[in-house]
């Protein structure tokens, strides 16, 4: 139908090359709205008459109810949606309903429309997932486990420490999102191919119907800009980096070294040939999808930093990678969620672990410290008991007298006493005796958590209301088209 100026057709394997009408199923609904709000605002300054945009509107409604064919020879949605207006309302009518617009306003109407919805569905999967993990972690403030740092044990710590740092982790992410949506949440509806139009149009007309916040004012930014695009895949891929840490985690405690966790059977995969094994073949494809989006935010980034000034169609093609990357966000975030919520915890191994070897060392070593030793003189007498213990097989706990004193010498601290202040120290009067603020300490987890049930409620009010502005615009729009199309 755009082919008016050429005198030739494109043959199959052509349009089949040019054409995302495939991948514009996530974006139609989309088109249609924003056409119907265009065409009102059309109406309003007088461009349509009354029955013209009835029409229109009318005509709109019932491609609304209909699954567009993917079949078709149009090269993208919005030609396959205007074709079939002018269809079933007369070239006369159906013609006039893409004046002062081009199909570059549209596209980038729609994908702002279709990651703004995208956003808000992802915050609210972040703050389920993240009242999972509070929830969880309220359970076991007092779960004594190892921390790690370079995969070698640290310090003893809770499991609800390691729960709240996901959360943390999350809270950022929901941020990050809430925050990229007031860029997205601008309309470029009206800019035209790229320099704007001589007829007389509102475009914050149109912007107030769509449930806008404002229209994006330079016309040439407004239709060759792709920067919120790659803002929200960028934002989408630090979430997945974020799961895949934490998939990577489950995966290490869940296996029978560790058996600090198990997964529930339906987010488990059995072995093809060997009968005992129960794999985490879910947490695994969280990390795979995630190296996927990653991709996905290169391949944007990439077609991006080519483009000269003003629109290209080499745009096309970062709609599939917004649309995989927001798929994949919304479902891993779904089926993490459920897997934390079915997650069962072996208290009794981890309690185990963190009391055995010498995890208790740094506190050792503070409380010696609290004693008036340096702390480097502190370190060197503990590192000695560590040395001394490792030699032998034993814990800390299990050294005697004779090698506690090998471990120091009278100028340097009481070998009685060390003895004493090593017999008192355990996993549980460790997390006791923590304060710190943000440690593990069972009363600052227990802090921590309060807190972050407020942060919980608070975000979720914020994401509400903000929701229900763009709802209430969307129902008014609605209304409007329902009356004028009577």
């Amino acid at each position: 139908m755009y082919r008016s100026r050429l005198e030739k057709n494109l043959d199959k394997h052509t349009l089949d090359y040019v054409s995302s009408i495939s991948d514009d199923e996530e974006i139609a609904i989309y088109d249609i709205i924003g056409s119907q709000a265009h065409s009102i605002m059309l109406y309003e300054n007088k461009i349509l008459s009354k029955n013209e945009l009835k029409k229109i509107l009318s005509t709109l409604e019932k491609i609304k109810k209909e699954k567009l064919s993917s079949k078709s020879s149009a090269e993208d949605i919005h030609e396959l949606i205007e074709t079939l207006v002018i269809q079933r309302a007369g070239m006369a009518v159906g013609g006039k309903m893409h004046t002062a617009r081009s199909r570059n306003d549209q596209v980038a109407l729609d994908l702002r429309m279709k990651i703004r919805d995208d956003i808000n569905t992802i915050c609210n999967c972040i703050l389920d997932m993240v009242e999972t993990l509070v929830t969880l972690a309220e359970k076991h403030t007092a779960t004594a486990m190892p921390l790690y740092t370079h995969l070698q044990q640290a310090q003893i710590g809770t499991f609800s420490h390691f729960l709240i740092s996901y959360v943390d982790a999350l809270l950022r992410d929901f941020k990050r999102f809430f925050d990229t949506f007031d860029r997205v949440n601008h309309s470029p509806l009206g800019a035209g191919p790229i320099g704007g139009t001589s007829l007389p149009i509102n475009r914050n007309s149109t912007a107030k119907m769509l449930g806008f916040s404002g229209v994006v004012e330079n016309s040439i930014d407004a239709t060759s800009n792709r920067d919120v695009v790659a803002e929200y895949v960028g934002a989408i891929a630090i979430l997945m980096t974020n799961l895949s840490r934490m998939a990577e985690d489950l995966v290490i405690w869940s296996t029978s070294e560790f058996s600090f966790v198990e997964l529930s059977d339906q987010f488990s995969s059995p072995s093809s040939v060997m009968p005992q094994k129960k794999n985490p073949d879910i947490l695994e494809l969280t990390r795979g999808k995630t190296a996927r989006v990653i991709g996905n935010l290169v391949a944007i980034l990439s077609n991006l930093k080519g483009l000269a000034s003003g629109y290209g169609r080499d745009l096309q093609e970062i709609k599939p990678s917004v649309f995989l990357s927001s798929r994949t966000a919304i479902s891993a975030l779904i089926v993490l969620n459920s897997m934390f919520a079915t997650l069962k915890v072996n208290k009794q191994k981890m309690n185990q672990i963190a009391d055995s070897g010498y995890l208790a060392a740094l506190d050792i070593a503070e409380t010696l410290v609290k004693e008036g030793l340096p702390f480097r003189t502190a370190h060197k007498i503990v590192g000695k008991l560590v040395q001394i213990a490792h030699e032998s097989k034993i814990s800390l706990s299990e050294l005697d007298a004779t090698e506690v004193a090998k471990s120091v010498s009278d100028k340097e601290f009481d070998a009685k006493k060390l003895g004493k202040i090593i017999s008192s120290i355990n996993a549980l009067s460790s997390l006791q005796n923590r304060s710190s603020l943000g440690s593990s300490g069972i009363s600052e987890q227990k802090r921590q958590i309060t807190k972050r049930k407020s942060m919980i409620s608070q975000y979720d009010k914020k994401l509400k209301k903000r929701n229900t502005l763009i709802n209430s615009a969307i129902d008014n729009l609605f209304k409007k088209v329902r009356l004028l199309s009577r």
